[in-house]
């Protein structure tokens, strides 16, 4: 059967201060941020896109900033909990180390799947997790900020938080062509295409949990990654054969997107590889300046008089 998911592309979360959400992905993870322009349903605020050097898919974590004002959310079933990064071994101590400095509480290291695991929140309180690997064969971002061979090389896993996990399992398996590949303590991991950090989706059952509220913090929607339009169109009639109800697609610019709700109640996002984050800006300069969609240009000097500045330390 033709291969039409890859594995993770993107997550993409909700934000408070958008000053203070930059500093904590630019400066203690590590990331670059690669892409600044706005939510294309809501331009008044921002969408920020961070990743590795180039944005690669599999790396790539995205906020709308709301401002100071939105409440927090809830973590619980129907949520993308947790969204782990794919960080080597040895550089275990060193993250230990890093956050201590900069006093972000963590839990951990702990042992999931045999690999070690740190888990901490942003300043909204959003899950992130660093799951310390040798298997990962991407290269860290070389930055001021931490030495490459410590660095973040992308996503590892996202989780899922379900209370009656059967019919998301079956969309992944039967549909989305996942493969289980390990199983501990209600804990069920798949893996898209050929495995490895990146394509992983772990399905968490917590049945006596309450129920996710979004608000600052919470996961908005995982996409995954397909290499084309085409694949993109089979995988939204395998969707429909399947009885879910995706989108038509929509152009985000820098990829395609489809849209549907997965049984648990967590929006799913199939997203093309290509066009990709250097189509309106080189390599060198992405995340610089302010990027719109050609539907905003003319509320261009509106927009960047009422967006809060950046300043990526």
């Amino acid at each position: 059967m033709e291969t039409l998911i890859n594995g993770l592309h993107h997550v993409t979360t909700l934000a408070g201060d958008t000053q203070r959400n930059v500093d904590f992905y630019t400066d203690i993870m590590g990331l670059r941020l690669i892409k600044k322009t706005v939510n294309f349903d809501a331009p008044d605020m921002y969408h920020l896109y961070y990743g590795d050097e180039a944005g690669s898919p599999g790396t790539i974590l995205t906020f709308f900033p709301y401002g100071g004002g939105l409440p927090r959310g809830r973590k619980g079933v129907g949520q993308l909990t947790y969204t782990a990064f794919s960080v080597p071994t040895a550089s275990l101590q060193y993250w230990m180390d890093r956050l201590n400095e900069r006093s972000i509480p963590y839990a951990g290291p702990y042992k999931r799947f045999s690999e070690s695991v740190l888990r901490f929140e942003d300043g909204d309180g959003a899950g992130i997790e660093l799951v310390f690997n040798n298997e990962d064969q991407r290269p860290g971002w070389d930055n001021k900020h931490i030495p490459a061979e410590y660095a973040v090389r992308g996503f590892h896993t996202v989780t899922l938080n379900e209370q009656n996990p059967d019919r998301t399992i079956k969309l992944l398996t039967d549909t989305m062509q996942h493969t289980l590949v390990g199983e501990e303590q209600g804990r069920f991991r798949f893996k898209a295409g050929t495995g490895g950090p990146g394509n992983y989706v772990d399905v968490q059952v917590s049945p006596g949990d309450v129920r996710a509220l979004q608000g600052a913090g919470s996961v908005h929607h995982v996409a995954f990654s397909t290499d084309t339009d085409e694949t993109q169109l089979a995988i939204r009639d395998e969707l429909m054969r399947a009885g879910f109800q995706p989108t038509t697609v929509l152009d985000r610019n820098y990829f395609h997107s489809i849209y549907f709700r997965e049984p648990g109640g967590i929006l799913f996002e199939i997203a093309t590889n290509p066009p990709g984050f250097t189509v309106d800006e080189p390599l060198a300069e992405l995340g610089q300046n302010l990027k719109l969609p050609a539907q905003y240009e003319a509320r261009r000097a509106t927009l960047e008089q009422a967006l809060p500045p950046i300043v990526v330390r």
